[in-house]
């Protein structure tokens, strides 16, 4: 049976590492992305994901120079997504050291791109990122940072990912965004079950059991960001509690 992972999540806007509150990102917790990864690579992280949040395309190259410094002293796999939106830039990404591409908008606006960089590079290298909202009592799934509605289920859209060559999907309610009340479990069971593919569960984790929790509910890794950054060695207490927990996690 495959291990469970624990997975770090970086959340940059410009060169800051920022804090995420229902995907408003006012908060810089690092000035510097590429030292806020250098306590990882110590303890019990089994994967790195960077996310470029800005809300301008202007920052892609900026955000590549930081994926090639982080590269440089990371010695865990990293993924990467934001403003991914040609084979080019994908390409210059896998340069600079990243091993998968995270991609969220490009699956509504432009399938095509998904279906040939799943072609070109695998579908072991492509995640798709999927952001859930729930507005007048149905969760549907939101594309363009959280600002459009695409009105799709979301275990209908994870489906269609993975049929544009989706090799794993990275689970985020923006609800559940920074809300420490936990993962979205309902929706996330809801995708594993529809799925052949990898399941990453993100989004409210506040204390240990909500990562046990996402596990439980289908999850094969759970993914935090701003619980690691507050707490010295929280990756490693995580780790140990999950193994307390008997759950089949990678030893620390």
């Amino acid at each position: 049976m495959l291990k469970k992972r624990l997975i770090a999540v970086l959340i940059v806007n410009g060169k800051y590492v920022v804090q995420s509150v229902k995907f408003k990102h006012t908060n810089a917790i690092h000035y510097d992305a590429a030292e806020a990864i250098e306590c990882f690579n110590k303890w019990s992280i089994d994967e790195i994901i960077i996310l470029n949040v800005s809300r301008t395309e202007e920052t892609r190259m900026e955000f590549s120079k930081t994926i090639e410094n982080i590269c440089k002293k990371c010695f865990l796999p990293v993924a990467v997504g934001g403003w991914i939106t040609d084979i080019n830039y994908s390409r210059e990404l896998f340069y600079k050291g990243a091993d998968k591409l995270i991609l969220n908008t490009a699956f509504h606006t432009n399938p095509a791109l998904c279906e040939s960089l799943a072609s070109k590079f695998g579908t072991q290298s492509i995640t798709a990122s999927i952001d859930v909202k729930k507005e007048n009592k149905r969760t549907t799934v939101w594309v363009n940072r959280g600002r459009i509605n695409t009105e799709y289920h979301p275990s209908d859209w994870a489906k269609r990912a993975v049929e544009l060559g989706a090799g794993e999907i990275f689970f985020n309610s923006i609800d559940h965004d920074g809300a420490r009340k936990g993962y979205n479990l309902v929706t996330l069971n809801d995708i594993c079950s529809s799925v052949n593919v990898p399941v990453i569960a993100f989004g409210g984790v506040f204390n240990w059991s909500h990562l046990s929790e996402g596990i439980r509910e289908g999850a094969d890794a759970v993914a935090l960001a701003n619980q690691l950054h507050y707490t010295e060695h929280s990756a490693r207490r995580a780790k140990k509690f999950l193994i307390n927990e008997g759950l089949n996690v990678r030893s620390i």
